[in-house]
């Protein structure tokens, strides 16, 4: 059975090509015709010129190219396809022409060092494209792999897959369904809509064509129905109820009329990403080869940054009461270590709802997401009902980096999602430790000048305050205009009342803590008792209290957007949100322990179907 294929860069979905191939390597295989004394340079060795990409997929070889398959892509992960499926014997299918030396490799990360062992080498020689398969033996640990060496001119390897011969058919069936929210981003809906019809729908090749469903929450009321929509991609309009009221009414769509679809597993993805279909057909194929101590496992997908392709963000997540621990970050995916080490399994409690596939036996009329619009959904309902994880090479789709955006607004979220999340998973996060982080995010945000930060996040906690009551008596739509008409709005530079200039902004970008400086600032409470006078343009989404200190004005600048919006020292405002946050203490005194006990007592009502039938306006 075919179980993963080896896959080539894609314009429009990622060109990197050390994700897929390794190319120039060095050759340190002296064995082979040495009296033609090619080992003489060491340019003999290399790749350099040697190898040609075919714009369909392959490559063509001169005499001597090598490449070697050991990427995030194209490796095998062994050892996770044991533990987790009933694979037992891979092996690697390639379709050749020409002379090659094939060897079939291992390599695992022990100690801070890289193993790589050699399986089996073989010289093939043919003169038409032909079909090669050669088994792995029992290698069980670490990425498998193969290299390719060219021995004649004109040599080509056409593509391949890796297989289990010994098994005829597979254990399960699966069909997935993909539950996408989108609030206002046609063009990427209507791109990953192409690729699936592409790829998936209109391929007679792919095992997926008659086994995935796609579910489109349109919670902005934008996209053409009838011009996307098919016999398998269904789109509805939803109340913009935030992330979680999509995926929600994407869940409640494939369950409708007792799961028409016949769906066993739901694949949550975010709208604004780019993916290769690849990952959905390796997440089937998982899938339809579970054994019976992990079928009812989720898969998750990486996410890798879109502006560096090769970049991982994370690879599962921790919650940590809310000290959130992203696994696997800063990877670069185009070197093998790391990827070996990005397959060492660690703790994990949820996979971001960016690529989450998940049995829809989880999902049920009583055991729905919450309803807390955004930022936290996911990882409550894999807190809630997560078992096991698997994560892989070659799963993951690509995502902008979250240091590039900036929404003031969420600071409201953040804090009152944090809280409901703490109530249900981390109950011993009390009153003391919320009183913490209040004042910690009261001095964080004065320092910066953002004060209507401060407004939002108190209101987030007050809200969490009122109990189940409010979620179950707000309407989550009009909650959202005013949370976000309550926060900094970013214009246009040319807008701002500041002359913008880009150096200054550079400049505060790349500034040097100065250690005088800092024991200073601190003493100063950041320059507050100091005078001020100069305007700094800083990161919007990074910046710090350093690069604020003694500014009277600060333009929050996002360089993707190329927009701003501007803050100015005030200490009337300091005084009176001091205060606010004074009071809030007293309110957390009275109301925290009765807030928590009532969520805990009435929670169940906020996941049911009944209460987001009402929430969603659906009849």
């Amino acid at each position: 059975m075919r179980l993963q294929n080896i896959i080539w860069p894609k314009e429009g979905v990622c060109t990197d090509e050390k994700l897929y191939v390794h190319t120039n390597v060095i050759d340190e295989d002296f064995n082979i015709d040495r009296d033609e004394n090619h080992y003489k340079t060491n340019m003999n060795y290399m790749n350099v010129n040697k190898l040609h990409m075919m714009q369909e997929g392959g490559i063509r070889f001169e005499k001597y190219g090598k490449v070697v398959f050991d990427t995030y892509f194209n490796g095998f992960s062994i050892e996770k396809w044991k533990k987790y499926t009933i694979v037992d014997k891979p092996s690697i299918n390639l379709e050749l022409e020409g002379n090659f030396l094939v060897t079939l490799c291992s390599k695992v990360f022990l100690h801070g060092e890289v193993m790589r062992k050699e399986l089996v080498r073989e010289e093939i020689s043919t003169a038409k494209k032909k079909a090669f398969s050669l088994d792995f033996g029992n290698a069980d640990k670490g990425m498998l792999y193969f290299e390719l060496k060219a021995l004649s001119d004109d040599s080509i390897f056409y593509g391949g897959y890796y297989e289990d011969t010994t098994i005829e058919k597979p254990l399960r069936t699966p069909k997935i369904a993909i539950d996408i929210c989108t609030f206002k981003r046609e063009t990427y809906i209507q791109k990953n809509i192409g690729l699936l019809n592409q790829n998936i729908f209109e391929n007679t090749d792919s095992p997926l064509q008659n086994q995935l469903e796609v579910f489109i929450s349109d919670n902005g009321k934008t996209l053409d129905i009838d011009e996307l929509s098919n016999g398998h991609i269904h789109i509805v309009q939803n109340k913009n109820t935030g992330g979680a009221g999509g995926f929600t009414r994407g869940l409640i769509e494939i369950l409708k009329d007792d799961n028409k679809y016949g769906i066993t597993h739901a694949l949550l993805m975010d709208d604004d990403i780019t993916i290769d279909t690849e990952s959905i057909e390796k997440t089937y194929t998982i899938l339809s080869l579970l054994n019976d101590t992990y079928a009812d496992a989720f898969i998750g997908g990486a996410m890798l940054r879109i502006d560096k392709q090769n970049m991982q963000v994370e690879s599962g997540a921790s919650w940590n009461a809310g000290e959130l621990i992203s696994n696997k970050s800063n990877l670069n995916m185009d070197v093998t270590w790391d990827c070996l080490v990005n397959e060492i399994e660690e703790y994990t409690e949820f996979n971001a709802w960016w690529y989450c596939c998940f049995p829809i036996s989880v999902v049920s009329e009583e055991n729905l997401p919450l309803p807390i619009f955004i930022r936290g959904d996911d990882l409550e309902y894999g807190l809630r009902n997560m078992k096991n994880l698997i994560l892989m090479n070659g799963i993951c789709v690509w995502h902008e980096p979250f240091e590039n955006k900036y929404s003031s607004f969420l600071e409201y979220y953040i804090i009152r999602n944090r809280l409901i999340d703490n109530t249900f998973h981390f109950p011993n996060w009390g009153k003391k430790e919320l009183k913490k982080a209040v004042w910690q995010q009261w001095k964080g945000e004065v320092k910066r000048y953002r004060y209507k930060n401060i407004y939002l996040h108190t209101r987030g906690v007050s809200d969490y305050l009122r109990g189940t009551k409010f979620l179950l008596n707000t309407d989550g739509e009009k909650l959202h205009q005013e949370i976000m008409a309550a926060g900094y709005k970013a214009s246009p530079v040319s807008e701002i009342s500041e002359p913008f200039h880009y150096n200054k902004y550079e400049s505060s970008r790349t500034m040097k803590v100065n250690p005088i400086h800092d024991i200073i600032r601190k003493l100063t409470f950041n320059g507050y008792f100091l005078p001020a006078g100069r305007t700094r343009t800083v990161s919007m989404a990074q910046a710090t209290p350093y690069q604020v200190w003694r500014a009277k004005k600060i333009v929050y600048y996002d360089v993707t957007a190329n927009k701003a919006f501007e803050c100015e020292r005030s200490y009337k405002q300091l005084v009176l949100t001091f205060l606010l946050v004074l009071g809030l203490n007293i309110e957390i005194d009275f109301k925290y322990n009765a807030a928590k006990k009532d969520y805990q007592k009435n929670g169940y009502k906020l996941k049911s179907l009944g209460f987001w039938k009402k929430y969603l306006d659906l009849k």
